[in-house]
């Protein structure tokens, strides 16, 4: 399909070479599926743990066979992509196949059967499953963040839901208010710093965003003069989802399933803050004379053109300009040539954070190359400063 459009009495074109394998992303919610069958061919244990296999070996194999997209759409042409509604649907289909999913996943945990499956799960085959579910709810909690930066309550309703699986809801109001605001400062819990690891990371990030999505709402409610424990609080809103959806589950399938809940959400919060970690590595806005920070800009995001991350996480990946335009939906989102640029997408680069001394040879020259050979230009963790010859002082408190 090509959208046009007549500009200034010019006729300006444009075709989405990804426009249909955008609903690719609806594969995801089929993991637990998958996982059944390909059981019932094989009967090994280990197609249980086909998630994870999709997730961190799968996904990297298709970016590096199916290659860069660096094509942008025409800015004459943004408003009319974006008024597109079949890209609305290709998000929106992912949220039943995300519930029938956990729902029929739930129904295995608390001992059920199915064609293949004649006797109850063992312990070990439902931790695979409970993986499983945990990629689904990670690559969930991205769909969440693309609907949850939407001027439509419905979309941002959408998120919510989204959300429900992980017990994650907060994300929703530290992400867009918070994040958003500190992107690449050393004050912003999800901006990694340049020797940090992906291990000293997630407990910072993961407190980091509760306290700070707590504090937005107690401001908020404080200037309604309300105090924070409210129904007002969004983040008792947000969490009431997780609560219903959790309690349903248990009511129909049994208590026992609640170890694999927690397992399957610890794995999906693990996935989104290992894309969090990847996002602005060592990057940092500097500050102005004013005691401001410099405004947002492509440098300050790790992007990837790399065609299979990119259809499956919304363009994710294109990460500066969802920066410079939050509420820019995702097929309209565009590739900055100034914008540091990661070796492989997404998924590939979240293996290689595993063992931070083959992250830091990849990543840590990356940073500097970008700076130019200037650490102090650079969001240091103050473990490692004086491993680049950069000052406490300039590091990240």
């Amino acid at each position: 399909m090509t959208i046009s459009a007549t500009i200034d009495g010019q006729l300006v074109q444009w075709r989405d070479s990804k426009r249909y394998l955008w609903l690719m992303g609806a594969i995801i919610p089929l993991i637990p599926m998958a996982m059944w069958g390909l059981y019932a061919l094989t009967g090994s244990t280990l197609s249980w743990y086909f998630g994870p296999f999709f997730v961190y070996v799968l996904i990297p194999t298709f970016d590096l066979l199916a290659g860069l997209d660096p094509n942008n759409p025409p800015e004459e042409l943004i408003e009319a992509i974006e008024e597109d509604r079949y890209y609305r649907w290709v998000t929106y289909a992912f949220l039943p196949l995300q519930l029938v999913g956990l729902i029929w996943g739930a129904y295995l945990l608390g001992g059920g059967t199915l064609p293949g499956i004649e006797d109850p799960l063992t312990v070990v085959q439902k931790i695979g499953l409970a993986t499983g579910l945990g990629m689904v709810a990670g690559i969930g909690i991205n769909t969440a963040h693309e609907l949850g930066h939407k001027k439509e309550h419905m979309e941002r309703w959408f998120a919510r839901v989204a959300l429900a699986q992980t017990f994650y809801g907060h994300f929703y109001i530290e992400h867009n208010r918070g994040h958003h605001v500190r992107v690449a400062t050393p004050e912003d819990p999800a901006s990694s710093r340049l020797g940090e690891t992906l291990w000293e990371f997630l407990p910072r990030t993961v407190s980091g965003s509760f306290k700070s999505a707590w504090g937005l709402e107690k401001k908020r409610l404080n200037r309604l003069g309300k105090g924070p424990v409210t129904l007002k609080n969004d983040l008792f809103n947000a969490w009431s989802f997780s609560v219903v959806l959790w309690g349903g589950l248990m009511i129909a399938f049994g208590w026992e399933i609640l170890p694999y809940l927690v397992i399957q959400a610890v794995l999906g919060i693990f996935l989104l803050e290992s894309v969090n970690y990847l996002e602005h590595y060592g990057m940092k806005r500097q500050r102005l004379e004013s005691g401001r920070y410099e405004r947002v800009s492509p440098a300050h995001s790790w992007n990837s053109n790399n065609i299979g991350t990119n259809v499956l996480l919304y363009h994710l990946q294109r990460h500066s300009d969802h920066h410079a335009n939050p509420t820019r939906r995702y097929q309209a989102l565009r590739d900055f040539k100034e914008a540091p640029v990661l070796p492989t997408g997404y998924a590939g680069m979240m293996v290689l954070t595993w063992i931070p001394q083959v992250w830091r040879k990849v990543m840590d020259k990356k940073v500097l190359d970008h700076y130019d050979g200037d650490v102090s230009l650079a969001n240091v963790h103050p473990r490692t400063a004086h491993k680049y010859g950069a000052s406490l002082e300039g590091a990240a408190a």
